[in-house]
């Protein structure tokens, strides 16, 4: 009965608190669904895919491409995305990716409104393979709860940079 008890206390306490918290945690407002379905913006409501794109003058280039399907609202995106880590087969590497570009310019993703950004690698000779990078998304007033992940094959230095999400695949 004392377990009954305890059990049926903590509910009421997590649903009181929940109540007076409008039912979400705080959060960039950016990730707040403008509709009724669920935001675009978090991680588990989208996908990212690492593609090799054109290299430039003593750098290689990457394009991690952002989709969401059907069924999600869109949200706006601001900036690099934070937190950058790489990885080869579950390992993750110790390369750390700094950023550069605009980081106040907002785009808008969601289903039909795909996004990307450019992780730009030294081309020293020296390289980590990778193929997976896990990163968090920021919007214009702040991160976006939860880490998103990308997959697809790339070597990657010290010095690598991320570019800020734009608009397009």
């Amino acid at each position: 009965m004392m377990r009954t008890t305890r059990k049926i206390a903590v509910a009421i306490a997590a649903t009181a608190l929940l109540g007076a918290s409008g039912g979400e945690v705080a959060q960039a407002a950016s990730v707040k669904a403008a509709g009724t379905a669920p935001s675009a913006c978090r991680p588990a409501n989208h996908l990212a895919k690492i593609t090799k794109a054109p290299s430039s003058a003593g750098h290689r280039h990457y394009r991690v491409t952002l989709t969401a399907p059907r069924g999600y609202d869109p949200c706006r995106l601001a900036g690099s995305p934070t937190g950058v880590r790489f990885s080869n087969h579950g390992s993750e590497d110790r390369i750390t990716a700094g950023r550069y570009g605009s980081q106040r310019t907002p785009v808008t993703f969601g289903p039909g409104h795909p996004v990307h950004f450019d992780i730009q690698v030294p081309d020293n000779g020296r390289g980590v393979a990778a193929d997976e990078a896990s990163f968090t998304l920021r919007a214009p007033d702040g991160q976006i709860p939860g880490t998103s992940v990308a997959e697809g094959k790339l070597t990657v230095a010290t010095g690598t940079l991320v570019g800020p999400a734009r608009r397009g695949a």
